[in-house]
């Protein structure tokens, strides 16, 4: 793993992942400009918003949604389009 220090002749070319599972340290949540808010009162608990959703930012907790993972979601909306139900409601930032 390249650290801060190790030089510009450390970095890989390319932009290369070179060690797995290790997108849970890329907070990339900041770059949205929109956030979902799940009501968790109409949620159906379907799960079509945490398979859908290309982040995994949906969390979960015994078999049921219980919000989002904002540090990762990008706001794409994806989460709020396929909701049957329009349990989820994309704000503004």
């Amino acid at each position: 793993m390249v650290k801060p220090g190790d030089g510009y002749k450390e970095i890989p070319e390319g932009g290369l992942i070179l060690e797995s599972g290790n997108a849970k340290r890329y907070e990339t949540g900041g770059w949205r400009t929109q956030r979902p808010v799940i009501d968790l009162d109409t949620c159906i608990n379907c799960f079509r918003c945490w398979a859908f959703c290309p982040d995994s930012s949906i969390e979960t907790e015994d078999e049921e949604i219980v919000g989002v993972d904002y540090d990762h979601c990008k706001g794409c909306g994806v989460c709020a389009h396929e909701c049957p139900v329009d349990a989820i409601a994309m704000e503004q930032e």
